[in-house]
């Protein structure tokens, strides 16, 4: 199903029917300006909208279509607001606000009245900004002449927010088991989670995924393990004939196991937990991180807060280069001048992210009280990143994200087999960190090299979630003044 984000352009009766053909046909040449820009979802232009009715009604098929991930809406002339109010009111899609024009330039020789008639975004778009003030409409604006690539760009954020709203509301995340054993942070409140950002949190027996995966055919086991020696460059004891080849396709097995234990329960998320594995003989790695370079949201130790980030992320930054994934801060690197994160987990970190192709290896593992584990070894590749952590703080969400500049380890790190990534922390180490403690911000994240502050920014408008960002020019005390106005905000805002 392709997505598609609807058009709706603002206008009335005032000017006459052939000012309102002109409007149509503007607003159907600047929707086409859009779907030349490739964005993440095709522009769909809805018939110019001039009275209540029609604009309540436009809300609510918009809210019944399933492919519709959202809403633009641009007044081309003056659309008095009070026509929106019943619309506003009914949209349960996410809005975006584009303030454009159909012309790029004044014609300074020829503009008359009749120009000035037909081409009032200047301050039609004013008017519905105000009654989205005066509603309370979350919603992101956009502000320029679509020719401008950085407008489309902009667009194409929200749409790709949208797409990540769009996923989570028809989320299904499976849990193997509970969270770890008396950590905090991991738990939180499914039945809010579902009401704020749409997704289904149930959890199964780790038995169920047992048997999923005693039933896979060897043969089938046998095949996935030969196209892993295809695809990577696997430790020669676990290739065929090799003394641990066995692991490799138990490995393959439990992939198979677990993807269609997901597939028969249409679920695009999940969280494994090593206190509890039952008859598995490994704890899952190799195949959760085939799985999430694959889209699956995941989280680890039952965490299935940072699995809805994962497959948020994992949608909002579908074919964009970089990747997404868990991620853990695991050891800091103190020297002065030269502060750095090495992230890590046991053995669950998306391949997606990784310098080149990753490498298929297998060692011991001092938790979990099984086999071996199979798993992928690599480097993340330097770059742009973001990472993003979701904390329960009771009366609500807190997302928190912090920009990061992933780049190379210092040197190499031969007897670490996991996938990792080293990172600098925006705008420095100390700041960074010390905003994310006092945020309360989560110790697994999502991380992304794909997406964008601005992407999550979007994402949390669209699901009313605290959004707290440390970035360039954050300061530790700026930060802590806005945590404050936020709680106090957010306490008001949800009424007693």
């Amino acid at each position: 199903m392709t997505n598609k984000v609807w058009f709706l352009t603002g206008s009335q009766h005032l000017y006459g029917e052939d000012v309102l053909a002109e409007v149509a046909a503007n607003s159907q040449v600047i929707v086409a300006g859009l779907n030349e820009a490739h964005l993440a979802a095709e522009v769909v232009w809805k018939p110019v909208l001039t009275t209540k009715d029609a604009i309540r009604r436009a809300m609510l098929d918009a809210n019944s279509d399933d492919t519709c991930v959202g809403v633009i809406a641009w007044m081309h002339t003056f659309s008095p607001a009070k026509m929106w109010i019943a619309g506003l009111d009914a949209l349960a899609k996410p809005l975006l606000h584009l303030h454009t024009q159909a012309n790029l330039a004044i014609p300074w020789a020829t503009i008359d009245m009749d120009f000035m008639n037909l081409n009032q975004a200047a301050h039609g778009d004013r008017e519905f900004g105000y009654i989205e003030t005066r509603l309370g409409v979350g919603r992101t604006t956009v502000v320029g002449h679509v020719s401008d690539p950085r407008v489309c760009h902009e667009i194409d954020v929200w749409v790709r927010a949208a797409n990540g709203w769009w996923a989570t509301q028809r989320l299904n995340l499976v849990r193997f088991g509970d969270n770890m054993r008396n950590v905090a942070v991991t738990e939180g409140d499914k039945t809010e989670a579902e009401h704020v950002f749409g997704v289904t949190v149930n959890t199964y027996g780790v038995n169920d995924l047992a048997t999923a995966v005693a039933e896979v055919e060897p043969g089938q086991a046998e095949a996935l393990a030969d196209r892993y020696e295809q695809l990577y460059d696997v430790q020669a004891e676990l290739r065929r004939g090799g003394d641990r080849h066995d692991s490799l396709v138990y490995s393959a097995a439990l992939e198979i196991g677990l993807r269609g234990f997901l597939d028969a329960h249409d679920a695009m998320a999940f969280t494994t937990n090593f206190e509890d594995l039952g008859p598995l003989k490994q704890l899952p790695g190799m195949s959760v991180q085939r799985l999430t370079a694959d889209g699956y949201g995941f989280g680890a130790e039952g965490d299935w807060k940072t699995a809805v980030l994962v497959r948020a992320a994992k949608v909002m930054g579908q074919g964009l280069p970089g990747g997404a994934s868990l991620m853990e801060d695991y050891t800091y690197h103190f020297v002065p001048g030269a502060e750095k994160t090495l992230g890590a987990h046991m053995l669950e970190v998306c391949p997606s992210l990784a310098d080149g192709t990753p490498r298929v290896e297998i060692h011991p593992l001092s938790i979990g009280g099984r086999a071996d584990p199979v798993r992928f070894v690599f480097d993340a590749k330097p770059g742009p990143g973001i990472v993003v952590g979701l904390s329960d703080l009771r009366d609500r969400f807190r997302l928190t994200a912090n920009t990061v500049a992933v780049v190379p380890p210092d040197e190499p790190m031969p007897a670490l087999p996991v996938g990792r990534a080293v990172w600098l922390p925006e705008p420095d180490f100390y700041t960074a960190v010390g905003c994310w403690l006092t945020a309360g911000g989560s110790h697994h994240t999502a991380m992304s090299t794909a997406i964008t502050a601005e992407h999550w920014r979007a994402f949390t408008t669209m699901v009313d979630t605290e959004f707290a960002l440390i970035s360039q020019g954050t300061t530790r005390d700026g930060f802590a003044d806005q945590l404050r106005w936020n709680a106090a905000y957010y306490r008001l805002a949800r009424g007693i």
